[in-house]
Formats: C-alpha cells, sequence, structure tokens
C-alpha cells in the first residue's frame, strides 16, 4: 500500500485544519471548558464544509445526492483533524447518520447515537442532540457483551423485537424514547448521560448496516485517537525546544528526547495502521492504491472496512492517544496538569474515546480470536513444528 496523499487529499486535510483553526482555536477551547454546549453555528459550518456529507454521493449520483463522494480514507483524514482540534460533539454519528437523518448532512440537526449493547449505554451531548438513534442486539465485535442488560428494557413478542433478539437493529427514538440518567464525564467537553430504559419494540426501526456502522464508528473513533496523539507529540516537541532549564532547552535532555521518540513512534505505528484500514474497503478499486488512490475513482460500491484491521487501528490509536498524552504531561512538567495547557484536556478525551465502540480489551481480545482462528484453518503439515491445534 502506498499511504502518500495525494494533492487532493492534502488540500482536503489542510482545509479542514484551517477551518479549525480559526473556529475552533485553543481561545474557543477554553471557553467550551466552561460552556460545553455545543456551537450550533461551528456545527453548521462543519456541514457547508462538507465534514458530514462526505461519503455521500455526488449531486448527479443516485441516492440523497448532494455529497461530495469520497470515501473512508478521507473521512479518517478530517476526523484525524478534528481529534488534533479536540473538536467536541457527537461528530461520529453525525457523519454516519448523514443521508439517512434528514437535516443531520447539513449540520442543521445534531443526532446523537447510543448503543445498548455497550456497558453502559452512553448518550454523548444529550441536552444538544435533536434525535437520538438507538442501536439494539448483537454487540460491537469482540468489545460488547451482548444485548440488553440490567436497566434497560428488552422488546415486545412483536414488532421488531425479534430483530432485536435475532441480530442487530436500528431505531429512531420518539416520544416513546429512552430515559436518560447524569452520568459524570471524565471530559468536560463532552456531556454524557446513561440510558437506563427503553422499548425499541415502540420506536421506529432504521434502515442501516448495523454492524457494518459499529464498525466504521470504531475506525472514525480510532482516527480522532490518532489526531488527538499526532498534537500532543506536537506539543511536546514545541515545548522541549522552548523551555530552558540549567542554560539549555530541556529538549537536550536524554531522557526528554527518549520520551519524543517513543511517542513519534506510536504515532506512525497508530495511522498507518488506521490508514490501512480504512483503506481496506476500496483497495481492490484504488487505480493508485491504498489510501492515495481512494475513494471516488471509480464509482464502484465501497465495501465495510476489514473487522480485524479496524480491531487493531482502534487498539494502537487507544495505545498512542492514552500514553502520548501521558508522556506529554512529563514533558510538560507540573504545568501540564493546569488549566494553562490543552494536555490534561487531551487525557481526559482519549480515556472516554477509548472506551468508545471498541474497547482496548474487546480490541485485543478480537484480534487474539482472528490469529486463533487462522492457526486454526492452517493445515496440519502447514503448521509449526511444536504449536498444537488449539
Amino acid at each position: 500500500m502506498d499511504f502518500r496523499l495525494t494533492d487532493d487529499q492534502e488540500a482536503l486535510r489542510r482545509a479542514m485544519r484551517d477551518l479549525l483553526a480559526r473556529r475552533f482555536g485553543p481561545d474557543r477551547l477554553r471557553e467550551a471548558v466552561r460552556d460545553p454546549a455545543l456551537d450550533r453555528s461551528l456545527w453548521r459550518e462543519l456541514g457547508t464544509a462538507g465534514f458530514f456529507d462526505l461519503r455521500l454521493p455526488e449531486a448527479d449520483g443516485a441516492g440523497d445526492g448532494g455529497g461530495a463522494g469520497l470515501g473512508l480514507p478521507e473521512a479518517v483524514l478530517v476526523f484525524e483533524e478534528a481529534g488534533r482540534a479536540l473538536l467536541p460533539g457527537p461528530l461520529v454519528a453525525g457523519h454516519l447518520l448523514a443521508g439517512v437523518v434528514p437535516g443531520c448532512a447539513t449540520g442543521e440537526r445534531v443526532v446523537g447515537l447510543c448503543d445498548l449493547a455497550a456497558r453502559p449505554p452512553l448518550w454523548e451531548h444529550p441536552a444538544d442532540c435533536d434525535e437520538l438513534i438507538l442501536l439494539v442486539g448483537g454487540g460491537a465485535e469482540g468489545g460488547g457483551p451482548g444485548v440488553d442488560g440490567p436497566g434497560v428494557d428488552g422488546p415486545e413478542e412483536d414488532g421488531p423485537g425479534a430483530a432485536y433478539r435475532a441480530g442487530s437493529a436500528a431505531y429512531r427514538a420518539g416520544s416513546y424514547g429512552p430515559k436518560p440518567a447524569p452520568f459524570r464525564s471524565v471530559d468536560p467537553l463532552t456531556p454524557l448521560a446513561r440510558v437506563v430504559s427503553c422499548d425499541p419494540s415502540r420506536m421506529r426501526p432504521l434502515d442501516v448496516d448495523v454492524p457494518r456502522l459499529r464498525r466504521e464508528a470504531a475506525l472514525l473513533t480510532a482516527a480522532l485517537q490518532l489526531g488527538s496523539a499526532a498534537r500532543t507529540l506536537e506539543a511536546a516537541v514545541e515545548h522541549a525546544r522552548r523551555r530552558e532549564q540549567f542554560g539549555v532547552p530541556v529538549g537536550s535532555f536524554q531522557a526528554v528526547q527518549h520520551l519524543c521518540a517513543d511517542m513519534l513512534v506510536r504515532v506512525e505505528i497508530a495511522r498507518s495502521a488506521v490508514y490501512a484500514a480504512s483503506a481496506a474497503g476500496v483497495g481492490s478499486r484504488a487505480g493508485a492504491g491504498g489510501v492515495t488512490g481512494a475513494a471516488g475513482t471509480t464509482g464502484a460500491p465501497e465495501t465495510a472496512p476489514e473487522p480485524l484491521a479496524v480491531s487493531g487501528a482502534k487498539l494502537l490509536a487507544d495505545d498512542a492517544a492514552v500514553r502520548n498524552a501521558r508522556d506529554c504531561l512529563q514533558v510538560y512538567g507540573g504545568m501540564g496538569f493546569t488549566w494553562e495547557a490543552e494536555v490534561h484536556l487531551h487525557l481526559k478525551r482519549a480515556w472516554l474515546r477509548a472506551e468508545q465502540w471498541q474497547t482496548p480489551a474487546g480490541a485485543a481480545q478480537a484480534l487474539a480470536a482472528g490469529l486463533v482462528s487462522g492457526v486454526a484453518e492452517v493445515p496440519d503439515g502447514d503448521r509449526p513444528a511444536g504449536r498444537a491445534a488449539p
């Protein structure tokens, strides 16, 4: 795979970075900590810029039309920038449900997404959402324990309850919609509520591919984590060059250099995994290969990302985001724990994102299961000596 970006992809990433620097810079970030309510004007501006309808067909195409006609690799690039800027809001829900929920693609309506297979089932930005979509049944691949649990009502015998029991389904929560309970969030910019009761059988079903939606949500969340990890690396290096101790920059000390080097390695490994997972769905039709030859080039339908590739990307991106934020705090010294530095916000957001859509433990279990399955499929004659069949 060739992960070099095309000129168009570079322009897309640069445009998103410029937009966020202009509309959600460090000063606005600190204001948002004091008032975490969603900035509706910024949300609409994101819609105008194509953040949500990036992957919808172009105006002359089939379906809803009016989108940019790009693919998952381009979506990963803009989500990486959003993670770098610590942009708050139900970004993943808005992007994945554009074209399904009216007003979502343009940013006029804010849509939340709650997976009842998660423990606990959490609703992000509950006070700012105009609508909530519930996912029931199944569970995240390798990351969810199953269907309903304590405190969440099960379905009735008829109606969509059958889909609830048999597999995965999505529902638009209407007037019968879920009862939220307060839930304290570690991230001050991401208010949360816990869904304690709902009845999917009395809600309107939504025609979406839920397993694929969960998989893409995990990958886009990994892209957010990747952007955060890259930003804390930049911040650590900038500080190490500027801050002096004993008359020299702290970056001249070997211990600090090792911290920054480890952070860079984590970012590059995570970036390779995230880009590879995003390119897997379009690799067969990308003329130039991988991310660079990506989506929209042939008009062929985009396939879902491969499950194990997504699990690997999420695991590595979570690790990079959390450990880079911790190492950045070390480089900053005591100042990293104060409100003057944004590093602590990156750490708190990284903790939160690591628990969304696929946890590190769930991703590791999925990868382990995939490895065991792969070994089981190897003929006995090809199995390495001394290794027993599982």
